[in-house]
């Protein structure tokens, strides 16, 4: 999967998205800390660098990886903007390597649902665990089974906006929990009143909750603390589900 123009516009789709939320949730686990600035991040799935930047402005050390070319040409030029120092690095993380370790790893926005197999993410754990300081924290965070299985299958969705427009449709993948996204992008011209379209096919898969934490401790984690939605406790409609653990 590559986002390609998506990149360029991706920032004023997710524009509602209260980024803050990930960085408070950061700055939470790492509280207890005896070493709470200049920590060595590494940010798994940085996209246009949102989240990354702001953890760069708290103090923190922070490299970030993506697969996505395009995506880190976009959070280079932010950060050169906002005048923090972050390293940005094209890779996949199945395959992450060549750092020096980390006291904590981030994956967040749902990255982590893009691998596809049980495979894939238990060799992204152990990718993790070797990159980690001893007793570094991971932290990521997935979809839930029920947004997979139920608010997706609630679309189409559709946005008109002046600017940017799209149609997004979500279908059930070949794999339990998973789901096909099909989006039609229509993005207006700045000399003109014309529109032009391109599209996207996306996949995404998560796991119940269960299977994170086996993975998890089979690799050798601590599991400390598992909420729902940045505010709760894990419920059955909950959508977005937050993992902390440590090696």
């Amino acid at each position: 999967m590559s986002y390609g123009e998506f990149a360029y516009i991706y920032d004023e789709l997710m524009r509602d998205v209260d980024y803050e939320q990930w960085v408070s949730f950061v700055k939470e686990k790492v509280a207890h800390l005896h070493k709470k600035s200049g920590l060595r991040v590494l940010d798994i799935g940085c996209g246009t660098g949102e989240i990354t930047i702001r953890l760069a402005k708290e103090g923190f050390e922070v490299i970030g990886v993506d697969l996505s070319e395009d995506m880190l040409t976009v959070a280079n030029h932010k950060a050169v903007e906002a005048g923090v120092k972050v390293e940005f690095y094209q890779q996949n993380m199945l395959d992450i390597s060549g750092f020096e370790p980390f006291d904590l790893i981030v994956i967040f926005c749902d990255s982590l649902n893009y691998l596809h197999s049980e495979q894939e993410v238990q060799k992204t754990f152990a990718n993790i665990y070797q990159l980690l300081k001893e007793d570094g924290l991971f932290l990521f965070d997935v979809h839930s089974v029920y947004k997979m299985d139920s608010i997706f299958m609630n679309g189409p969705f559709v946005s008109a906006e002046d600017q940017v427009s799209f149609i997004w449709n979500c279908y059930s993948g070949e794999h339990p929990h998973s789901v096909e996204h099909e989006l039609s992008f229509f993005v207006k011209n700045e000399h003109n009143e014309d529109y032009a379209r391109f599209d996207e096919f996306h996949e995404q898969r998560t796991f119940p909750i269960e299977m994170y934490q086996n993975w998890l401790v089979q690799t050798g984690f601590r599991v400390q603390d598992i909420c729902a939605d940045f505010t709760e406790h894990v419920q059955e409609t909950s959508e977005r589900i937050l993992i902390t653990a440590k090696k």
